[in-house]
């Protein structure tokens, strides 16, 4: 049996059946555990069972989070990359968005570690601010005419990239959680305040911007600790260099 260490998280879905169906579209697809950012008694567990059918275990496992961007910030803190499905970019959004293939090679050489697919509500989608908790976008291609696509069917399509990419995966390393990504980023967010990168406006757009590259690049805890020292190092000598003058 595979299983592949991908975390499904919705964002305040609204129909109890369509978390039925995305249950029966992760168990597919080797895919067994499923975040949900909103509350459990919102949920008919009879509507969900109904269309779960075989994989009722998963809605029975499935883990809940605070229906709002701090909810899905938790429900992800320990994935090493998060990618939000969007149909929209723009400014105040991702500027660019990975395939569903795109995004199962990207996560090839995640070892055993947890990756996440995040979705938003059926009529939504999800806000920018849910968005901007993500690593990355995922763009599912469609038809311009009709690009909305039913929940389940938008899982099925992504974990089914990550089941056939990963039929001839090698093991790879382990890359640092988005958590420890974060904190990274907020470390060299403070060696570079330090040395007056920040005298103007910018340091969130930066470090938004330094969380999606790194995320991306699927960092090993050496490489991460390497970057951090690199970055202390030029704060040190800049701090060094204006003391002497």
């Amino acid at each position: 049996m595979q299983k592949i260490p991908c975390v499904i998280v919705l964002c305040r879905p609204e129909e109890s059946r369509n978390i039925g169906s995305v249950c029966r579209a992760m168990k597919n697809m080797g895919c067994y555990t499923l975040r949900i950012v909103g509350k459990a008694e919102d949920y008919s567990d009879p509507q969900v069972r109904t269309l779960a059918l075989h994989a009722a275990d998963i809605w029975e496992s499935a883990q809940f989070y605070p229906p709002d961007a701090q909810g899905l910030a938790q429900a992800i803190s320990d994935c090493t990359i998060a990618a939000g499905t969007t149909r929209r970019m723009g400014q105040k959004r991702k500027s660019w968005g990975m395939t569903p293939e795109q995004f199962a090679e990207l996560t090839l050489n995640a070892g055993e570690s947890t990756f996440a697919a995040v979705f938003g509500n059926e009529r939504t989608g999800l806000t920018d601010e849910e968005l901007n908790c993500c690593s990355l976008a995922l763009n599912i291609p469609s038809n311009d005419d009709f690009p909305s696509l039913n929940l389940s069917h938008a899982v099925q399509i992504v974990t089914y990239a990550l089941f056939r990419t990963r039929d001839n995966r090698k093991r790879g390393y382990n890359h640092i959680p988005l958590a420890q990504v974060q904190d990274l980023v907020a470390t060299i967010s403070g060696h570079m305040d330090r040395i007056g990168i920040y005298t103007h406006a910018g340091k969130e757009e930066n470090e938004r911007f330094l969380e999606g590259i790194f995320a991306r690049a699927a960092l090993s805890g050496n490489e991460a600790r390497h970057i951090e020292k690199l970055f202390r190092k030029m704060a040190y000598i800049r701090c060094n260099h204006e003391q002497q003058q």
